[in-house]
């Protein structure tokens, strides 16, 4: 018995289901393009074996261990790490038979689809997770991970990815890229630039990062020209590496073009900690304007990821960390906020500034009309919480009518689980494809078009906005 249904995402209208199927077996086979995520670049490097299957499922993804703490399961209990360094679950099979009890928690969601996916078409597993099952599938998955076949090298592509960036600090030295690079291995693993520790003043350890990021680049990071002549060097030294993007992840999506000496005045309260906190949000916009007129000279590709209230929990953040499921989406304003920057650089077309938003408010009201109108804007698909059929057949149905198709970005993956990579890009081919039969069969769209359509939107549009 199959985990998944074949016709899984498709209107149960015979009608547009056939539609949809044939547009699907058009594209499900194509490469995989993952222009955006946070994999870690050291299982390519190192291509050991995956330890276990806990540690592969449950222990690094925020989607699963997030669900699981709702109910009341402590974080410690599925092994995430603690940043104070108490003690958490070390057995794995003890974390899986927990992630198996609580299987139940993901129906409906895109998580539990993922998932399914992997379990039917990484490891062959045809049984439902559960209590029951937990131990035949535990050991089924730990088989497969003792054998060559499932490492990561083998994995990417047995994928089929044709590229994958992952997401570096600023300050990271790139040591795992670096090691594939003198590896000789073939596959496409390059990284993205993300400053947000030396460009956002409430970042923790703010000065401390400025002052290495000059270290790393030989400038006096201190100074303000100094600062910026230490982002271009970084940024050029990631460029090295397969660079196309940078990724900036602000908690609003205000931009600021400032004059120099202001920019200049509020870098040095910022380094002082002396900042209010508008005057960090202004300098962090101010900086975007900078990476933008960055981004015109060296031409990486400027993402910008706002919106979310990071690190929501004080206790969590103080005994786990950064990134631990506590990030909430936010109202987020575009129309105004984005105005300085576009009126600085948005009619420039050797521009790509890819937006994102966890607003879906924003979606008809705000970014499909300013994508559908500046030459350098581009909407990136729908981002985290909106991962899922719903909230990119939402997206589709409000930002076409505005910024149709090829304002747009394809679809990025954006994830940690490297196994849930294909059945991602599986359900947005799925539901692209979905969107498209409709309109067919509504007579808005030809069949040969939507072939050529569900092509780009499936390959061609990411490879071409992320310069690829």
């Amino acid at each position: 018995m199959a985990l998944l249904d074949e016709n899984r995402l498709f209107s149960p209208d015979p009608v547009l289901r056939g539609l949809s199927r044939t547009l699907y077996d058009s594209v499900r086979d194509l490469p995989i393009i993952s222009p955006h995520g946070h994999t870690d670049p050291q299982w390519f490097a190192e291509n050991a074996a995956f330890p276990d299957p806990a540690r592969l499922f449950v222990t690094p993804d925020h989607y699963v261990f997030r669900m699981l703490h709702s109910q009341g399961v402590p974080l410690e209990a599925m092994g995430v790490p603690r940043a104070d360094g108490g003690e958490t679950e070390q057995d794995p099979r003890t974390i899986w038979r927990l992630f198996a009890s609580g299987y139940h928690l993901f129906r409906g969601t895109p998580t539990r689809l993922w998932v399914d996916h992997a379990l039917q078409e990484v490891f062959g597993v045809t049984e439902r997770l559960s209590p029951e099952t937990a131990d035949s599938i535990y050991d089924r998955i730990d088989d497969c991970l003792k054998q060559d076949a499932f490492r990561p090298r083998a994995l990417f592509e047995r994928f089929n990815i044709e590229a994958i960036s992952t997401t570096e600090s600023a300050i990271d030295d790139l040591k795992w890229h670096r090691m594939i690079r003198d590896s000789g291995w073939s596959g496409k693993v390059i990284t993205a630039y993300r400053p947000d520790a030396v460009v956002d003043p409430e970042f923790q350890g703010f000065a401390a990062n400025v002052e290495k990021i000059g270290e790393m680049a030989g400038e006096d990071a201190t100074t303000w020209q100094g600062y910026l002549a230490a982002h271009r060097n970084r940024r050029a030294y990631f460029k090295e590496f397969g660079a196309t993007s940078s990724d900036h992840g602000h908690p609003t999506a205000r931009t600021e073009d400032l004059p120099q000496d202001v920019a200049a005045s509020l870098f040095d309260k910022a380094l002082r900690g002396a900042c209010t906190e508008d005057e960090a949000d202004a300098f962090r916009g101010h900086m975007l304007t900078e990476m933008a007129r960055m981004s015109l000279d060296d031409g990486l590709v400027l993402q910008i990821h706002p919106g979310s209230a990071r690190n929501h929990s004080d206790p969590i953040m103080a005994r786990f960390g950064r990134d631990k499921g506590y990030d909430i989406p936010t109202r987020t304003d575009y129309v105004h906020a984005l105005r300085p920057l576009l009126n600085a650089v948005g009619e420039r077309s050797d521009l790509t500034i890819i937006l994102f938003t966890l607003d879906e408010t924003s979606y008809a009201r705000e970014l499909a009309p300013l994508a559908g109108v500046y030459p350098a804007l581009k909407l990136g698909p729908p981002w985290w919480f909106h991962d899922s059929y719903e909230g990119m057949m939402r997206f589709r149905e409000m930002a076409t009518e505005t910024a149709g198709f090829y304002n747009t970005v394809g679809f990025n993956d954006d994830t940690r689980a490297f196994c849930s990579i294909p059945a991602r890009h599986d359900v947005a081919r799925r539901v692209d494809c979905a969107f498209l039969a409709n309109l067919i069969a509504t007579g808005r769209l030809a069949e040969d078009e939507a072939f050529e359509v569900a092509h780009d939107l499936a390959y061609r549009l990411a490879k071409q906005a992320y310069r690829l």
